[in-house]
């Protein structure tokens, strides 16, 4: 079906397909998350409702009807009975807006007559989850970075913050160099309550050690974390053959080699620094995703909230 041609500009990135096929799924927390509305998400916070959490002894001025009768019965004690209260969820995506996320490969997807870059793809990813967040009542925020944080829009339940979060990606374009560890460093002292960290990225960045001590720092402040790892197909397998004019899209250089003679180091570079990310995540039971631009964004948006519905993968 086309899309209506009177639209906004930004409804561009949350076209009819998506939003038809998102519909259908759901990301539940896996642990407790801080909320502002009842919802379906565990909450950190004890209240009288949903799940049994605990006991605690009575105190003067405690509600009575809360008293638990089989404990005073058994034991000759007073006791409260304590609920896990369920809330919304208070997700934030950081997208980056770094130079390297500007790469097309030829291998990428094609998308309304374009084959998309890592940027234009991510963009699609973070507005198919902004939509899916709000549609079930989840708060959202956006944070867009490179060498620093370029947009911050904190998290919030709203309907309109859809188009809030539409427009500043609409506006956005790769640009800065990446800086990934102390950008997210700042983050993470920035966001003011427990809730879901969407990371999406290539995670160039020239310290990944820092990288993950990083992402340590969400884990620290009892975010839960998914890292969409994006990448080309071309940055990963290196197929290339003949001799080749480079141009890095964080800075002036260029440089000109033949590819023979650097694709066994190259490659070894490259699963050495995916094997890093993975076991990172995986130390913090962080959920990462990798992806190539090959594969459509809808597909990985969808096998993805399978898997995690499931608890497969």
């Amino acid at each position: 079906m086309a899309e209506q041609k009177n639209q906004p500009s930004y409804m561009r990135w949350l076209p009819s397909k998506t939003t038809a096929t998102i519909a259908r799924c759901e990301l539940i927390a896996r642990g407790q998350v801080e909320g502002f509305i009842s919802g379906r998400h565990r909450s950190p916070k004890k209240g009288f409702s949903v799940e049994f959490a605990e006991h605690r002894q009575y105190v003067p001025g405690d509600d009575l009807k809360n008293l638990d009768w089989k404990v005073l019965g058994k034991k000759d004690r007073l006791y409260i009975k304590q609920y896990m209260e369920e809330t919304n969820l208070r997700a934030t995506i950081l997208l980056d807006c770094s130079g390297s996320m500007a790469y097309c490969g030829d291998e990428a997807v094609e998308f309304e007559g374009r084959r998309l870059s890592k940027f234009e793809y991510s963009k699609y990813l973070a507005a198919g989850l902004t939509y899916m967040l709000v549609g079930q009542q989840d708060g959202v925020g956006l944070v867009m970075f490179d060498d620093k944080v370029r947009e911050y829009l904190p998290a919030k339940a709203r309907n309109s913050q859809v188009r809030n979060i539409l427009e500043y990606i609409d506006k956005a374009e790769p640009g800065g160099e990446t800086q990934i560890a102390p950008i997210f460093d700042q983050i993470a002292e920035r966001i003011p309550h427990r809730g879901l960290i969407i990371i999406i990225s290539d995670l160039f960045d020239e310290d990944t050690v820092a990288l993950i001590k990083a992402l340590h720092h969400f884990h620290y402040r009892k975010h839960e974390i998914v890292v969409f790892h994006v990448m080309a197909e071309e940055e990963i397998h290196f197929p290339f053959n003949s001799f080749l004019h480079l141009q890095d899209l964080e800075s002036p250089m260029e440089l000109q080699l033949d590819p023979k003679s650097l694709r066994a180091s190259y490659l070894e570079r490259v699963q050495e620094f995916l094997k890093t990310i993975n076991d990172g995540c995986s130390q913090m039971h962080a959920d990462y995703v990798p992806i190539t631009t090959k594969k459509p964004f809808d597909v990985v948006l969808t096998d993805y909230l399978a898997r995690r519905r499931t608890g497969i993968g």
